[in-house]
């Protein structure tokens, strides 16, 4: 089967017909699945921060910087999963996107039981590490602990939601998430106010949801009659696709764990304010999860678009899904951004009753929610760059122009004037620098590939 060739209506053929309006349909589902996705984590913290305190609710915040520096490595690989499956399903590669696709779903599986294992020796150490005051520490890492357990489910779901978006399916991972996340509030509820088990019970529910959505992107991989179609039989490990899909998403996931350690950091200097601080900024950066979130949407829609026409040669309109990718982001992050700022009260009030800890978030979002559109305009080049094949270039851009200037930045400016509004101008200012210098890469990569291949 072909890219032009659609056997089901989930399908999208992104070589041929109009690209605005097949990125718009692609882009809706994946954003409304990475909402559903955060609701899991807004439930946690609501229900912990309005029925088992402050402290709790510090603790489930203080942990999600150290879960994605551990976890990212992992996730990135699912990049390059994405990124080889749309391209064998552009090129119409037949076996080459069956093996991709077995080889990807061993490597999710194996990766899963790697992270429990880490999660349980390193949770504890790395929280002190931190600096996580004693007050929050042991519930911080009992929710860790519990978290980790999930970790299977979480890349299995997540490969599996790889696959499909490479074949221009992001409704069906839609549909997975919404069954899941109802699933997952009610157990919250019931967990942390009926049985009173605080970050126990949010951490516990978590896990369940994430094994009800792992459990339904299989069984949907598995009833396909398409060219990915999943058989329990022919799992196992093709070396060569093994080694493409870390070729391409070993330097995402690199990038992402790296890009954790900064925000670990800057995790690690919100904690120097004490807990009512980090319960602030914990909220605050729940709700620019949704604004993140909704931008990656697009992200993911410029890597698997351009994957797909890369295996197709398809040139000319690779530049003009970045075009278009590139105007979508802005208007996500202007609109969603904003909206962040002219109802920060509001919002954060969801997430506490507390007038000293909406302060605090609202000093946060006056600064990201502003600027946030450009983290969107950073990503999505990295999405062009990587959806031709080129992962190691835009990791060493980012690593240098975000991550190290990060950490520069709170050596030297917060060192000097230690406010939160000062660590917290460390993002707008990486975000702008990266994305000029990924422009750069984009200009040269795209006229190597097309001298190559000869186009």
């Amino acid at each position: 089967m072909t890219a032009g060739k659609k056997t089901k209506s989930y399908e999208m053929d992104m070589c041929s017909g109009p690209i605005f309006v097949k990125i718009i349909v692609f882009a809706i589902p994946l954003i409304l699945s990475g909402i559903l996705q955060l609701l899991f984590n807004a439930a946690d913290i609501i229900v912990v921060g309005r029925f088992a305190g402050s402290a709790s609710l510090a603790a489930v915040g203080s942990t999600s910087a150290l879960i994605n520096l551990l976890v990212n490595v992992f996730i990135g690989l699912s990049v390059g999963a994405n990124v080889m499956v749309a391209r064998f399903y552009g090129a119409g590669q037949q076996r080459d996107l069956e093996e991709t696709v077995h080889t990807a779903m061993v490597m999710a599986a194996a990766g899963g039981v790697i992270l429990i294992a880490v999660g349980m020796v390193l949770a504890g150490p790395l929280l002190k590490l931190m600096g996580t005051p004693k007050d929050v520490l042991s519930l911080a890492v009992l929710y860790m602990e519990i978290f980790f357990v999930g970790m299977p489910a979480n890349l299995v779901y997540n490969f599996g939601s790889a696959i499909l978006r490479a074949v221009g399916d992001t409704k069906r991972p839609l549909y997975f998430l919404l069954i899941a996340g109802v699933v997952n509030v009610i157990l919250n509820l019931f967990f942390v106010i009926a049985l009173s088990m605080g970050v126990a019970g949010v951490a516990l529910a978590t896990v369940v949801s994430q094994c009800i959505s792992a459990c339904l992107i299989v069984w949907c991989l598995m009833k396909t009659d398409a060219g990915y179609r999943l058989d329990l039989k022919k799992l196992r490990v093709v070396r060569n696709k093994a080694r493409s899909i870390v070729k391409i998403g070993l330097p995402a996931g690199l990038q992402g764990a790296i890009f954790s350690v900064s925000n670990v950091l800057i995790q690690s200097s919100v904690n120097s304010f004490g807990s009512v601080a980090m319960a602030g900024n914990t909220a605050a950066q729940n709700i620019e999860g949704f604004v993140y979130t909704s931008m990656n949407a697009v992200y993911q829609t410029a890597l698997s678009f351009t994957s797909q026409n890369f295996g197709a040669k398809q040139y000319v309109r690779m530049k003009k899904i970045l075009v278009y990718c590139l105007m979508v982001t802005t208007m996500v992050g202007l609109i969603m951004g904003g909206g962040t700022v002219i109802f920060a009260r509001q919002l954060l009030g969801i997430y506490s009753s507390d007038h000293e800890v909406i302060g605090y978030g609202i000093r946060r979002l006056q600064i990201i929610g502003t600027t946030y559109f450009a983290c969107g305009l950073m990503d999505c080049m990295v999405g062009g760059l990587r959806g031709m094949g080129y992962s190691v270039m835009p990791m060493i851009v980012s690593l240098t122009g975000a991550c190290a200037l990060r950490v520069v930045w709170i050596y030297t400016a917060f060192a000097m004037n230690r406010t939160l509004q000062t660590l917290y101008v460390s993002y707008p200012v990486s975000w702008i620098i990266t994305f000029g210098a990924h422009m750069v890469c984009y200009v040269i990569v795209l006229k190597k590939v097309k001298k190559t291949m000869g186009s």
